[in-house]
C-alpha cells in the first residue's frame, strides 16, 4: 500500500483501506495502537507483540539505548 492521504471527517474519524484491513485481519472492533511521535503518527495493529514489541525490536537493532543515546548526542551536542 505504501503511503496515503485520507480526510478526518467532522467527528475526527478516518476510514482504514480495505487493502490495509485484510491485510493486517483487521474487522470490525478490531483494535490498533498509536504511537504520537510529535510530527507523525504511527498506527500498528495491537496485540502480535504491539507497538512496544516494535519498538523494542527496533532499539535492540540499532545496538540498544546507549548507543542510541550516544547516536543522538553526537548529533546533537545540546541533548547531552
Amino acid at each position: 500500500m505504501g503511503i496515503a492521504e485520507f480526510r478526518v471527517s467532522e467527528r475526527g474519524q478516518m476510514a482504514l483501506p480495505a487493502e490495509a484491513r485484510r491485510r493486517w485481519n483487521l474487522v470490525e472492533g478490531g483494535r490498533v495502537e498509536i504511537a504520537d511521535l510529535g510530527d507523525a503518527l504511527v498506527i500498528v495493529p495491537a496485540g502480535r507483540g504491539g507497538l512496544r514489541a516494535l519498538l523494542s525490536a527496533a532499539i535492540d537493532e540499532a545496538g540498544g539505548y546507549a548507543e542510541l543515546a550516544h547516536q543522538a548526542t553526537d548529533a546533537e551536542p545540546d541533548l547531552g
